[in-house]
């Protein structure tokens, strides 16, 4: 058991290296914009959660999105952004523990991408809905074609992209630079607490998330 946890823990470590050693490659760009896609599902699933309704989720190919919502609490909905990403990360790398499981979390990641394409993400002739549809397409295609262990590395490797780059976005959205119009200073200006300060809350959390659910994940 202690060496196959070893090599759990192993595998991660090299796949987090490897993402930042080629971090501003072109190849893990579709990975960063399908991170922004779980930022804005957060604050769509924030929005229903609280009792508000979606309008629509963009994405654009410098990394940018926005989720159009009406209703709902403001604050939960604000703070469920880079909270989101890191959540879907860590529900990839849970799903990704074994290939059974892997093969389960794979089909939940290709419908979510169909989805949250067909209801949500607008306009219809725009980059988003192409990148999302396409990303979906490829999702079925790893459940129809891939082996599990193959599903179980693309599902890991996505889960720990995903939590580095929600991790990352934190730091230099709102640590390094303050950027207007962010989810941290739209929180900053609701509740008269420094952008900075939700910045080292959510880095907190989300560490001490990480590490409470260690073994599982």
């Amino acid at each position: 058991m202690a060496s196959e946890t070893t090599k759990k823990i192993a595998g991660l470590v090299l796949i987090g290296l490897a993402a930042m050693a080629f971090w501003d490659h072109v190849l893990l760009w579709p990975f960063k914009v399908l991170v922004v896609l779980f930022h804005e599902l957060g604050h769509a699933l924030a929005a229903l959660a609280t009792g508000g309704s979606v309008v629509s989720i963009e994405l654009s190919p410098d990394q940018g999105g926005l989720t159009k919502s009406v209703g709902g609490l403001r604050f939960f909905i604000l703070s469920a952004g880079y909270l989101g990403s890191l959540a879907f990360g860590v529900l990839w790398l849970f799903l990704g523990r074994t290939a059974r499981t892997a093969r389960i979390g794979v089909r939940a990641l290709a419908a979510l991408l169909v989805v949250t394409t067909l209801i949500w993400v607008r306009p219809v002739a725009s980059f988003g809905f192409l990148f999302t549809m396409l990303a979906s397409l490829v999702a079925i295609a790893v459940v129809r074609l891939a082996s599990p262990a193959v599903s179980q590395w693309i599902l890991r490797a996505l889960g720990v992209f995903s939590v580095l780059y929600a991790l990352w976005d934190i730091r230099d959205d709102v640590l390094s630079r303050s950027i207007a119009g962010s989810d941290a200073s739209q929180l900053a200006d609701l509740t008269f607490i420094p952008a900075p300060a939700w910045g080292i809350f959510w880095l907190g959390l989300g560490a001490g998330v990480l590490y409470a659910l260690r073994k599982w994940i």
